[in-house]
């Protein structure tokens, strides 16, 4: 039946595994924190503990995580790592998620964000 639909077209299976590997990774409230101030700019471990206010080692352990998959790089200077996000489409994917949070937490429908653009 798909196979007819001229659109119709399906992620590879390597896709699918990393995909499903990137949400898994973001499945902690801490690494979204991480995450979302490594989009506002360049940062160290001590500055990211403080502002998911979590132990530095903690966010040390998140960050190579996130670095291993991909959605965080890392630059030494020195003695010390700045880690920033790794590209747009982590911006793009972490941004899509907290609007999604944001409208289910306030039980915003898409027919009501279509009355209500500026929701």
């Amino acid at each position: 039946m798909h196979a007819s639909l001229p659109e119709f077209d399906m992620p590879t299976e390597e896709q699918v595994h990393l995909a499903a590997e990137s949400f898994r990774l973001l499945a902690d409230p801490t690494r979204i924190k991480v995450l979302w101030a490594l989009l506002q700019g360049e940062s160290s471990v001590a500055c990211l503990a403080e502002l998911a206010g979590a132990a530095p080692t903690a966010v040390s352990q998140h960050l190579a995580k996130l670095r291993l998959a991909g959605l965080v790089k890392g630059r030494r200077e020195g003695t010390f790592v700045y880690y920033s996000a790794a590209d747009n489409h982590v911006r793009g994917l972490l941004a899509q998620a907290l609007h999604h949070a944001e409208h289910v937490d306030r039980d915003i429908t898409t027919d009501d964000h279509a009355h209500h653009p500026a929701s």
